[in-house]
């Protein structure tokens, strides 16, 4: 309680009272806030495809749609903020100034913001192509010099989601039960409220049941890749337990993150070029090993031209990719580590060792070569700058992801692309 004072005339506070405030929400923000910063980069995209997608025209009757920039634009300053949940977005929307200009007063929730996000890898994959073209044009993007990395990204679903064949059985055998009992409640035709909310539950449960469906799917096919495996390493594949799949997300696998610690997770693949991010891919290999292929074919067909210089490191790059990637592209010239040899061996392994040499692609001797050289070193060794931009991405959320599925997940790095590409763009002009 307030301890009053005596003889002191003062205004209490009525919480109670309804008010009318008039809010100007344009006054809420400095010229140079950072949300005037996304909304411009927002309206300079082509967003012709998403006002395609929009069903309410002018001839038509029905209800006017939310603005596609205005969501786009939500999501982006969402992912500066490292927000990635669309709840927590929608309350934002309605507390915080910043995401109230940016609705500008337009009908938002979290169910339109998921969904918008849901379905547009496709335009934003497009959009970071028409970025990142635009960047080239104005000479802060260079294909010079590009660094490839994997950085492991924690997944939605939990350890204790991961199950193997016979507690995926129990689970398929417990939803099928439920399932027949919803059914027979819903035959004895209940009240109107009850039966939607049984619906409801039937639905959730359906939806279960075909996750468990794809669970199976997805780890008979891990049992034959680790068959297949067993035939060349049998000693490594004896020892493993069998393989496990997520019964929420099962498109997932488990992998061993930086602090060792081993849970559900997603190898995003990088590739970064002056500070900007020019290809991001998720997937679900523990290993990056043979992934630089693909990787490079993406940026090709980003940015229109392949990299003359690829920095990678020595489990990005194996021998068959140095010789894949100078027959696909003989102006690139790889920059990874020769792996170190060892010296305590026999007189017979070296005479086996200079043999495979002798015998191993031109590629791979002139990449041997190559990485001898005092110049070719100091190149690598600007291939850790590619950490700077994972740690700026994960400060901003991209540490672990709030989706399931590789498609989700896909969405969610371009978003991460667009924004620290946003920034990155802004910090380089305003430092000319």
């Amino acid at each position: 309680a307030i301890r009053m004072s005596l003889g002191a005339r003062v205004i209490r506070p009525d919480r109670g009272q309804f008010r009318w405030d008039l809010v100007d929400l344009d006054s809420q923000l400095p010229p140079d806030h950072r949300a005037r910063l996304v909304w411009s980069f927002v309206c300079g995209l082509d967003l012709a495809p998403f006002y395609a997608a929009v069903k309410a025209r002018d001839s038509q009757a029905g209800r006017p749609a939310s603005d596609p920039a205005v969501l786009l634009a939500l999501w982006l300053y969402a992912t500066l903020d490292g927000v990635g949940a669309a709840r927590a977005l929608d309350r934002l929307c309605g507390q915080h100034a910043a995401y109230r200009w940016l609705c500008g007063g337009g009908p938002v929730n979290h169910d339109l913001l998921s969904s918008f996000r849901r379905e547009s890898g496709a335009e934003l994959d497009r959009l970071l192509t028409l970025s990142l073209t635009g960047l080239i044009a104005e000479g802060l993007v260079s294909l010079e010099e590009v660094a490839v990395d994997g950085t492991k990204v924690k997944a939605r679903a939990g350890r204790g989601s991961m199950a193997r064949g016979e507690k995926l059985a129990k689970i398929e055998a417990k939803i099928a039960e439920r399932i027949a009992g919803l059914k027979r409640e819903l035959d004895e035709d209940p009240s109107a409220a009850e039966r939607r909310r049984q619906e409801r539950s039937m639905r959730a449960a359906e939806e279960q049941a075909a996750r468990v469906k794809r669970a199976q799917e997805t780890l008979a096919e891990r049992e034959r890749e680790k068959a297949e495996r067993a035939k060349t390493h049998p000693k490594e594949e004896a020892e493993k337990k069998g393989p496990s799949v997520s019964v929420s997300d099962p498109e997932v696998r488990q992998m061993r993150m930086p602090d060792g610690a081993v849970c559900p997770a997603w190898n995003v693949q990088v590739g970064t070029a002056n500070g900007f991010v020019v290809s991001v891919e998720p997937t679900d290999r523990r290993q990056d090993s043979g992934l630089a292929m693909g990787t490079v074919a993406e940026i090709e067909r980003r940015c229109g031209a392949a990299p003359e210089r690829l920095l990678a490191d020595g489990t990005a790059v194996v021998q068959d990719d140095i010789a894949g990637l100078a027959g696909q592209y003989p102006d690139l010239a790889v920059y990874s580590p020769v792996p170190k040899a060892r010296a305590d061996v026999t007189k017979e392994t070296l005479r086996k060792r200079r043999w495979q040499r002798r015998r191993e692609p031109e590629p791979v001797k002139a990449w041997r070569e190559r990485m001898e050289t005092e110049e070719a070193k100091e190149i690598y060794r600007r291939r850790k700058l590619t950490e700077h931009t994972h740690a700026k991405m994960k400060n901003r959320g991209f540490g672990r992801m709030l989706v399931h599925g590789i498609a989700k997940v896909r969405a969610v790095c371009l978003l991460h692309a667009l924004a620290h590409n946003l920034m990155q763009a802004l910090f380089l002009r305003a430092a000319a």
